[in-house]
Order: structure tokens, then C-alpha cells, then sequence
């Protein structure tokens, strides 16, 4: 028995919107993740960029549990001696809050072209407003006419 694989041109694409605010870190990302992938459609394949775009709103105010805000760090290099970089969460929240979200959601994914590819589809924005509300309008419509 042979499966016929869908090239990435032939599956269509959607666009969902995901509302962070005060949701768990890790079940948005998870669910930004699988979203990206693809693996929500019954044409998934993992070699391929079958995935929907996903635009997140309301980065800033994710929930994170426990004493998150202060032990969980986050290093950067930039490959100078002596030059290793660290910030909290809660300082990086407190300046880059879509940083948080990308930073969770790029460790989901695979870590290769295709991961890099799936994770260009990924916007995040720290309040509620975004530039893609032209994508939903036909859902919304659509919605109404129900």
C-alpha cells in the first residue's frame, strides 16, 4: 500500500489567531507548534511545510507559573570571551515580551530548513492590535453569515 505524499503547494493554508493573555507559556506554545507544523491536518507529513500561519496577540500578558519570573533565564553569546549575556523573564518580559513566545516556540519546532521555514510563518505581537486583520476578514464574514 503506497501514500501519496501533498507537496507543500497543494495543501491550503489558514490563518488562525491566538489570544495569549493569561494562558500558560507552554500550552500556547505547544498549541502555536502544532499549528505551524501542520500536524493538525490530515495531510501531515514530517518533511513537509504542510503548516498554517499563526498570528499571536497579547504576548505580554502570558501566565507562567510558580517562581518563573525570577529563575528562568535566558543566555545570549556573542562569541567574544567572556561576553555570556543573561536576562529573566521577568526583565524580558518587561522589554520584549514577543521574544518569550519566540523563544518557546522556535525550541518546538525541528531544527533544521524546514523548522526555519514553519517558523517564518509565526507573528507575534505584544498588545492586541496586528497588521493581518486583512487576513480574517473573510472569517469574520463568513461568522456573520452563519
Amino acid at each position: 500500500m503506497s501514500t501519496t505524499v501533498l507537496g507543500s503547494h497543494q495543501v491550503p493554508r489558514a490563518w488562525h489567531l491566538i489570544d495569549a493573555a493569561d494562558r500558560p507559556l507552554g500550552r500556547v506554545a505547544t498549541e502555536i507548534a502544532t499549528l505551524l507544523r501542520g500536524k493538525h491536518k490530515p495531510a501531515f507529513h514530517p518533511s513537509q511545510d504542510v503548516g498554517d500561519y499563526v498570528v499571536v496577540v497579547n504576548a505580554g500578558k502570558v501566565a507562567v507559573t510558580g517562581r518563573k519570573l525570577e529563575q528562568k533565564v535566558y543566555y545570549r553569546h556573542s562569541g567574544h570571551l567572556g561576553n555570556l549575556k543573561e536576562t529573566t523573564l521577568k526583565d524580558m518580559l518587561a522589554k520584549r515580551p514577543e521574544r518569550v513566545i519566540e523563544h518557546a516556540v522556535r525550541g518546538m519546532l525541528p531544527k533544521n530548513r524546514l523548522g526555519r521555514t514553519q517558523y517564518r510563518h509565526l507573528r507575534v505581537y505584544a498588545g492586541s492590535d496586528h497588521p493581518h486583520a486583512g487576513q480574517f476578514a473573510g472569517l469574520v464574514a463568513a461568522a456573520e453569515a452563519e
